[in-house]
């Protein structure tokens, strides 16, 4: 049996359903992130965990127990908001014990729990100090500091990292997981960053207009996508739509090899970063570069060809790189075209 279970859970306001028959298993441990556009249904699933908000059908299961016949202060989650909410008045030791005051936790179990926490998220030093004394980066560290001290059964996330500068959010992300693993603690996380989600997780919740589009592993939903909608929305790639021959995807005249036998209308995606240039046009898609930018690490080309605008990435590896306005010749290997038969993008 899994730890958290979501069994048909379901949210509708009046004729508007905000999250449909979701089902999602948690095993204890677990990091998940629910990933998606604004208004999917994310943010709604992780209020009904919570119990800010309550199903209108299906059942919320914690460790074999009905949470839903529980308010929230008795279901023994921790929860960092965006905002963070920390109280102004109260110093980073004073935010980290107020939980468990609240509790009627002895004062000697506070001072040890609030000392061994603030060790963990690295404020040891700044225990006296208020919010307004602190960056963006330490304000995030006390929210999360005073969700875990609380020692919760499942931490709860709600986009925790949006209001960080990019540096200072991937310094954080790398924290957030050293401290999940450290302490083990069941945790969901609701984002809308994809690269966020990839990195932190152990499974990732794809949603969509209230509904789960796909449910796996970073690597399962970004190599393997279920649908048009995961292969679009985690990371860049490039759609083909055509006509189904024999093994091949007819595009424009072209043909690209699938690799599994195909008819009718169909379409298939692969990323940037899968293309090749070819050395030579024998077998390859052919195109003119109209765009190239510098990425640090990788370059990003924007390649038109007669099955439209495709995009390419190539790693800074010191080999040449074409040149605007430059003829290539684009390849590609079968096993990574992501096949969508019978739909057209």
């Amino acid at each position: 049996m899994s730890y958290l279970a979501l069994d048909k859970l379901h949210k509708a306001y009046g004729s508007s359903v905000a999250v449909e028959g979701l089902n999602l298993n948690v095993e204890k441990g677990e990091f998940v992130s629910l990933l998606g556009p604004s208004g999917c249904g994310k943010t709604t699933t992780l209020q009904m965990i919570a119990g800010f908000v309550e199903p209108t059908n299906g059942t919320i299961r914690l460790d074999g127990k009905d949470l839903l016949k529980l308010p929230p202060s008795r279901r023994g989650l921790g929860i960092v908001f965006q905002s963070y909410a920390l109280f102004p008045h109260m110093s980073v030791a004073q935010n980290l014990a107020f939980g468990l005051e609240m509790r009627g936790v002895g004062k000697a179990e506070i001072q040890k729990r609030v000392s061994e926490t603030l060790d963990l998220v690295g404020l040891s030093d700044k225990a006296g100090r208020y919010p307004r004394q602190m960056s963006g980066g330490q304000q995030q560290r006390v929210a999360l500091g005073r969700a875990l001290i609380i020692k919760p059964s499942i931490l709860l996330l709600d986009e925790p990292l949006s209001n960080l500068d990019a540096k200072m959010r991937e310094e954080m992300q790398v924290e957030l997981r050293q401290i999940q693993q450290t302490l083990g603690t069941t945790t969901i996380l609701v984002t809308h960053d994809q690269q966020e989600a990839l990195a932190l997780s152990d499974k990732v919740v794809v949603m969509s207009a209230a509904k789960v589009e796909q449910i796996g592993s970073p690597l399962d939903v970004y190599e393997r996508p279920a649908t048009p909608f995961v292969a679009s929305f985690l990371g860049k790639t490039n759609t083909f739509t055509g006509d189904g021959v024999g093994t091949d995807l007819i595009v424009a005249g072209h043909r690209i090899p699938v690799g599994r036998s195909i008819s009718g209308r169909c379409s298939a995606s692969i990323r940037p970063e899968k293309l090749s240039i070819a050395n030579g046009s024998a077998g390859g898609l052919p195109g003119r570069v109209t765009a190239r930018v510098f990425q640090g690490n990788h370059w990003l080309f924007q390649i038109e060809t007669p099955a439209g605008l495709v995009l390419f990435i190539k790693q800074n590896d010191g080999t040449p790189v074409p040149i605007p306005e430059g003829q290539v010749y684009l390849t590609m290997k079968a096993e990574d075209l992501m096949l969508h038969a019978g739909t057209a993008i």
